[in-house]
Order: C-alpha cells, then sequence, then structure tokens
C-alpha cells in the first residue's frame, strides 16, 4: 500500500508516549502525506482511507539505535562461545570475505526483519566498509526495505589498507559520497560509527570526530564493553580534549566509570544500550542502567548484534526490566537510592529516547500531530497478550512480532495482515542463506 494523502485509523487503543496526550483507550490517528494531523476521537472520515483499528493497540515504532546488519545472515552462531573468538573468527575471519553481495543480504534480511518485528527507525552500524561498493550495497538495502535508516559509516574489517586514508586506517573519505548520496532522502540519514579511544589512537579517533562535526552529522561509538578497556576511559579522553558534546552517542558503557557518566551527563550526551547482547556476552560487564539513571541519563535500546542474542525491541525491554528489578532487588547495585523503574519508562526507552539518540526527536517516538506516522499496530485480542487491562504493560511484558498486525513508516504501510508487503520476505532469506552458505559452506544443514 503507498502512502496515502489522508489516512485515518479509527476506535485503536493508542499508547502515544506523548506526556501531553497519554493513553487514549479508543481513539483515532489522521494521518496526511505520512505526517500525523490528529489524534483522539471523533475525526472525520470524509475523503480518507479508513482503517479499523479496534482491535489494535497502536504505538510509536520502535527506534533502534544500534545494530550491526550485516552480521544477520549469521544469526545465533555465536551465543555460545567466548567472545574473543567471536571476534577472532567473525571480525577477524569473515568480515574480510564479505563482499557486497553478502553486505547486501544481511542489511535487507537486518532491515526487513526489524520492520517486521516492529522497528520502524534503524542506525545501522555498519562497520564492514570494505569497498566503495560495500557501502553502496547496504544503503540500497535499508532504502528497498523502506525502513526509516540512520547509516552508520563504520571502518574496513580488511587491514591492508588499499583504498583507505592512512596505513592506520583513517575513518575512509568515501563518507564525503555518501553523504551527497543520501542528502534529500527522505527516510535515509547519515552517521559516523566511530572507533573511538579504546579502538584506535588519538590522531584517528580526533581525526575522526572532528570529521562527523564538518558533516553535520551525530557519532556513536563503543565505549567500556569489556574490563581490560575500562582503562582507556574513553569519555574523559574525549572530555579531556574539549570533544564530548550533545552530538555523539555511546554504545555500552559497561564499565564506563560513575565520572565519566556525570560527563557525559553533563555534555548532553546520549546511551544505547544492547541489553540482550550485553547479558548474553561474557566478560562485557554489567548492564549500567541503575548508574545511567542516578545521573538523569535515559537511555536508548538496541538490537546490537544477532549473532549473539535476539535483535527485536520486545527482548531489549523485557530482558532489561527483568534485569533491573533483580539488580536492585538484590541490592547489588552500587547507588544508594536506585531510580524506581516503570513499564512507561521501559516504552520510551524504545521510543522517544531511541529518536533522541538519533538527532530525530522532533520527527518520529511518539504519537504526536505534526510527527511523522511511524507506527507499530497489535492485535490486542491474541492470546498472548488478552486480556489487555494495561496496554503499556502488554507491550513490555507479554508482546512479541507475531502479535504486529500491521506496521507504517511515513504512513506507508509496510506489514499487513501480518505480512510483510514491499519486501518478499522469502527472497530475503533466500538470499540472507546464500550469503551465509558463501560465508559458512561448513554451516551447510541440508541432507
Amino acid at each position: 500500500m503507498s502512502t496515502a494523502s489522508r489516512l485515518l485509523i479509527t476506535d485503536a487503543t493508542i499508547v502515544s508516549v506523548d506526556p501531553g496526550i497519554g493513553v487514549v483507550p479508543v481513539g483515532d490517528i489522521a494521518v496526511e502525506d505520512g505526517v500525523i494531523t490528529a489524534v483522539g476521537p471523533g475525526q472525520p472520515r470524509e475523503g480518507a482511507i479508513v482503517i479499523d483499528g479496534s482491535a489494535w493497540i497502536v504505538a510509536p515504532g520502535f527506534v533502534d539505535t544500534h545494530r550491526h546488519t550485516w552480521l544477520s545472515a549469521i544469526r545465533h552462531s555465536y551465543g555460545d562461545v567466548d567472545p574473543l573468538r567471536y571476534f577472532k573468527e567473525v571480525l577477524g575471519g569473515a568480515g574480510p570475505r564479505y563482499s557486497p553481495e553478502d553486505v547486501y543480504a544481511a542489511t535487507r534480511l537486518g532491515a526487513v526483519s526489524a520492520l517486521s518485528s516492529g522497528t520502524t527507525t534503524l542506525m545501522d552500524w555498519a562497520h564492514i566498509q570494505n569497498t566503495p561498493d560495500h557501502a553502496d550495497a547496504g544503503l540500497a538495502a535499508l532504502t528497498e526495505s523502506g525502513i526509516r535508516s540512520i547509516y552508520g559509516h563504520g571502518w574496513p574489517m580488511t587491514t591492508d589498507g588499499a583504498w583507505t586514508s592512512s596505513s592506520e586506517l583513517r575513518h575512509p573519505d568515501d563518507i564525503w559520497r555518501l553523504a551527497d548520496i543520501i542528502d534529500g532522502q527522505e527516510r535515509t540519514s547519515l552517521a559516523l560509527a566511530a572507533r573511538g579511544p579504546e579502538m584506535a589512537v588519538a590522531d584517528v579517533w580526533e581525526h575522526e570526530l572532528r570529521l562527523a562535526r564538518e558533516l553535520g552529522i551525530r557519532t556513536s561509538v563503543h565505549v567500556g564493553a569489556y574490563a581490560p578497556n575500562a582503562r582507556a576511559r574513553a569519555v574523559e579522553a574525549y572530555a579531556q580534549r574539549g570533544l564530548l558534546s550533545d552530538d555523539m552517542t555511546f554504545v555500552h558503557c559497561s564499565n564506563t566509570s560513575d565520572e565519566e557518566i556525570a560527563m557525559l551527563a553533563e555534555a548532553g550526551a546520549t546511551v544505547s544500550l544492547g541489553v540482550h547482547c550485553e547479558l548474553n556476552s561474557q566478560g562485557i560487564g554489567d548492564v549500567p542502567l541503575d548508574r545511567l539513571l542516578a545521573h538523569g541519563v535515559r537511555p536508548s535500546l538496541s538490537g546490537d548484534n544477532e549473532t549473539k542474542c535476539a535483535g527485536d525491541m520486545f527482548t531489549q525491554m523485557r530482558s532489561l526490566f527483568a534485569y533491573y528489578r533483580s539488580w536492585v532487588g538484590g541490592r547489588h547495585s552500587s547507588i544508594a537510592d536506585p531510580h524506581p523503574l516503570t513499564l512507561q519508562d521501559m516504552l520510551e526507552f524504545a521510543t522517544i529516547e531511541g529518536a533522541r539518540a538519533v538527532g530525530l526527536q522532533d520527527s518520529i517516538g511518539s504519537i504526536t500531530p505534526g510527527k511523522q506516522a511511524d507506527l507499530i499496530c497489535l492485535r490486542h485480542d491474541d492470546l498472548n497478550i488478552a486480556p489487555v487491562t494495561d496496554p503499556v504493560a502488554a507491550i513490555v511484558l507479554g508482546a512479541h512480532e507475531g502479535n504486529i498486525d500491521t506496521v507504517f513508516v511515513a504512513g506507508e504501510q509496510l506489514k499487513s495482515g501480518g505480512r510483510m508487503i514491499r519486501a518478499d520476505s522469502a527472497e530475503t532469506v533466500r538470499l540472507a542463506l546464500e550469503a551465509q552458505q558463501r560465508l559458512y559452506p561448513e554451516w551447510d544443514l541440508r541432507p
């Protein structure tokens, strides 16, 4: 279904994540040219394409602020193993073997499956820039899927330096070409997926950050992920050079010190938690939600790396809520009076806080007039969540991808009746399987 000039979803339970609107038990959402124009009961139907939402909970689409979609074709392959083996076999072994076709297939699978599970905006952390063709392939897959995307331009998995700007693998200057390609696209924007002080020498990480600022784009960087690297104190390194600012998102922060969390909070920087992967990755450290909240930092959430975890946002919300309740309830927290956590907080982390972390809080993240119509519609009469007494609790505690009937991005219907519309799901899986067989022929399970 193409974007209608005027669309009306009627009689739905609306979870707006807008503090001025709240939860509307029975109401309508009016959309014109992909933008929400009104929320509430009794909207006029004349001239609109009317969709009956009486069986739905409608919520803003989830915003994933850190997903390595190029790894989606080798999903769930390293959940049982030591992270050091993953680094060696995937980043050091498979990464250099990826062709542009493999990047396309994996990114397409990651984006389409994200949409199917309610993620309407995805920050694709693409550290697979082996050649310019690799970048083009990833961008093409994102654009064709229909998802709202932020292409996080990373670094090559190759180490020969053949097309990079220096033998130290400085950030490829090809990002300028990508900026020109992306400029003016309605659903695709650009960010820098940087190596940072824990992964590169100062000349390299300073160059990358200054490059992002020349382009006027946000920077996302992994920090404090593993205890040995915590000594690098990445946030402090940025602060000491006067580079710490509100255009930065720090991923993980598991071993980031309290002092550094205070620094990034004061700077207005954001944090992305890849909760399921952080809990599944031996040695990564504790999820620092209690320490973040103590400094007023409300994180966003991410599906991170599907080789080691589930990528959907339902899993991230549920995992984080349970972890936090256990962590605080078991008196493991170093915070004297930990911040109380609600299910509403969890939904906000997955929506409006994600929008803030990618710089789109004025356009997405809540069902608010004037924002883009990025919406997910869940059947509230499904056995696993019915009868619904609290729609926020139903989403966070009980819902999953199978409950999502319909997904809109900018008013365009990309999933309907539980089936993807723009993307051919079978073709998407076929391409991903072929990529997996090229990369890991020993994994072929066919008789």
